[in-house]
């Protein structure tokens, strides 16, 4: 009989991970907390570099899982340690007991509003990346005019590299995101004049550097050097930038009808709330610990529990596929080297 899989967290990487798991002929369980699957991603418009639509990953990652046993609106309640297995108690009163759990929990949104200099939640044009690509996707939000805006900023590592915000670590996808959206906006206001207000541009990807070139080259794009020092609106409801470009050693100050702030990744929660009930370890930056860096990062310390995606750090999707298929071979390793 084939072992059952319990994967917590319907994401990318949980899908993933079902539908690898079911090609090895395993009955894998994915339990989702929420109403929907696909994580993050299912609220995404594109994805960088190739503009690639959101909807094509998801949709073919749902078909080729689609025989797995999913619970929906489901959360783990319980989790306790038996002889050489696990005992899952869902919300929907449902045990299940399995030698092997996968965790794929994914991450979080910085609250942006904790940045309180930028306005977020006090200035009517000041939204964040999540927001605007809400707006992508079906065009409907009363922050952003329709028919024209004359000047658009983004301001990255909003909650990331910040000590203040208690998350010293880079969220990896900040500024390729950036440049994604700024591209999209350019492409709706073509006559605007797009600011990206930056600290260190990390792009390290696959295409990422092209992308950046692609921006300013054939969209002329603008990239400012320097943190944002102070945020404000004027008398006609319009949004006042006031930066340091450090390349050219002076301040600047721009009048923009829209500000975009990139939040970056935190731990999710629910990752450290599944976390407790087995007393797995956190890691210094909040996310979940690996057995270490470098050679078994989606394995726990714990044995049969593994880890997939962003619940460990910041991830790309590339980077969150192919965690979900290494953790699958190693589950999958471990069972036949039993046998």
């Amino acid at each position: 009989m084939k072992e059952i899989i319990v994967i917590i967290g319907g994401g990318i990487a949980g899908l993933e991970a079902a539908s690898q798991l079911l090609k090895l002929g395993y009955s894998p369980i994915i339990v989702e907390k929420s109403d929907h699957l696909g994580g993050h991603v299912s609220r995404w418009n594109k994805l960088f570099p190739d503009m690639t639509p959101a909807q094509d990953l998801l949709s073919e990652l749902i078909i080729s899982s689609k025989d797995a046993n999913i619970f929906l609106n489901t959360a783990i309640s319980s989790m306790n340690r038996l002889k050489d297995s696990y005992n899952i108690m869902l919300s929907n009163g449902i045990s299940i007991i399995t030698k092997y759990i996968l965790i794929t929990t994914g991450f979080r949104l910085f609250d942006a509003s904790k940045k309180e200099e930028y306005g977020y939640g006090v200035y009517d044009q000041v939204i964040t990346n999540a927001d605007l690509e809400h707006w992508f996707n079906n065009g409907n939000d009363g922050r952003i005019d329709n028919s024209q805006m004359n000047a658009i900023g983004f301001v990255h590592c909003v909650g990331s590299r910040d000590e203040k915000a208690r998350n010293t670590q880079c969220s990896k996808v900040c500024c390729i995101t950036a440049i994604k959206q700024a591209i999209e906006l350019k492409e709706r206001f073509p006559d605007a004049q797009i600011y990206c207000f930056y600290m260190d541009l990390r792009l390290f990807g696959k295409k990422f550097e092209d992308f950046y070139i692609k921006a300013q080259k054939d969209f002329g794009i603008h990239f400012i050097r320097g943190r944002v020092s102070e945020v404000s609106e004027n008398i006609e409801g319009k949004v006042i930038v006031k930066a340091e470009d450090t390349l050219a050693g002076k301040p600047i100050k721009v009048t923009l009808d829209l500000l975009v702030l990139m939040s970056g990744m935190v731990c999710n929660p629910d990752s450290t709330r599944t976390a407790g009930m087995m007393a797995l370890p956190i890691d210094s930056d909040g996310f979940l610990k690996s057995s270490d860096n470098v050679f078994h990062i989606t394995s726990s310390p714990k044995q049969g529990i593994y880890y997939a995606g962003a619940c460990t750090g910041p991830k790309t999707v590339p980077e969150t596929l192919a965690e979900a298929r290494s953790a699958v071979l190693e589950i999958h390793s471990h069972i036949i080297g039993k046998e």
